[in-house]
């Protein structure tokens, strides 16, 4: 018998899960929203740009977004120190994922406006870093204003109505995406492929609370942590150093960064290779944690590369059960 003929009135229909919230490093165009896409499921979900990667981030932690992309590394100028900052200090976040793209620029301005004409340029500063050199060649003497993100510095030349005006920003063209260039043709392209490192390549990281289920570890995965300095002393690196080469992680990126209390105090950004599951890495945070209580766990999650790093016999997850298991036989004597 259905609820139809029983007389019982019928419950509410399920609409299904819904759909994940992403907040992104905007406007719409920016090399963010690339790599937001770059996320399965990511171009049926909500995406919502914002001015800046503590809002981003901020959305995240509130539970206002369920997760947010944001710009961490460049292969030409390192880590986005705002990223490193807002991940290290607040409630606790998750990184989940890391896509990289590759980073190409063009040098855009207002209809009828030539090189000649450009005295003025705004970008973001990674940006003007990657490209710099082409502009010294190319335009000598001109200004840098500096912009929150690539997009924006160019989608604020934009009236929104099909024309254009640089008239009271203080800048007659902007360094972008040539995804911005797509999706608003309005824009003139002055000059194309300008940057410095045909190479450069960008790495952002997919971040979310951490309640969040951790990625399954794949082989290739790399795991990120804060760890504060805790005793400006000779050898305090070398005992948190240490306690990665003693297990054979390696570590693939480290930055120190002020912790804005006072001169002299900062923290480290770390990435190592390996997940917390493997035994390895396990050990060797709990080495860290002991000496340094305050350390952050950021997650552990698959290689944009999918590099599989070799990992010595001794150091396998193998090794560390059996000696584990004879120094627990040897206890029990």
């Amino acid at each position: 018998m259905n609820a139809a003929h029983s007389g019982v009135a019928p419950g509410p229909v399920d609409p299904g899960p819904r759909p994940l919230r992403y907040a992104f490093l905007g406007p719409e165009g920016t090399f963010t929203e690339a790599a937001l896409l770059r996320v399965p499921g990511a171009d049926a979900a909500s995406r919502t740009p914002v001015n800046s990667v503590p809002a981003a981030l901020g959305a995240v932690r509130e539970g206002r977004m369920d997760a947010a992309v944001v710009p961490i590394e460049n292969s030409v100028e390192g880590g986005v120190t705002a990223t490193l900052d807002a991940v290290s200090f607040g409630a606790e976040l998750r990184i989940l994922r890391e896509i990289l793209v590759p980073i190409q620029f063009v040098l855009v301005a207002p209809e009828a406006t030539s090189l000649a004409d450009v005295s003025t340029v705004s970008t973001h500063s990674h940006a003007w870093a990657q490209v710099r050199g082409w502009v010294e060649e190319n335009l000598p003497g001109v200004a840098y204003v500096p912009a929150a993100s690539t997009a924006a510095s160019a989608v604020a030349m934009l009236d929104g109505y099909g024309g254009v005006s640089t008239e009271g920003l203080g800048y007659d063209a902007a360094v972008c995406s040539p995804v911005v260039v797509q999706r608003h043709p309005e824009l003139t392209v002055l000059a194309e492929d300008i940057g410095d490192n045909k190479q450069a390549v960008t790495r952002f990281v997919l971040v979310a609370r951490p309640d969040a289920p951790m990625p399954a570890p794949t082989g290739a995965d790399k795991t990120s942590l804060v760890v504060p300095l805790w005793e400006d002393r000779p050898g305090a690196l070398l005992d948190i150093l240490e306690q990665f080469a003693t297990r054979g992680v390696n570590l693939t990126r480290i930055e120190s960064r002020p912790t804005k209390t006072h001169l002299g105090d900062y923290f480290f950004s770390v990435d190592i290779d390996g997940h917390i599951h493997d035994a390895r890495v396990a050990e060797a945070l709990m080495g860290v944690r002991r000496i340094c209580p305050r350390t952050r766990f950021l997650g552990s999650y698959p290689r944009a590369d999918e590099r599989a790093v070799p990992v010595a016999t001794h150091h396998s997850d193998a090794a560390f059960i059996q000696a584990r298991s004879w120094v627990d036989n040897l206890k029990g004597q």
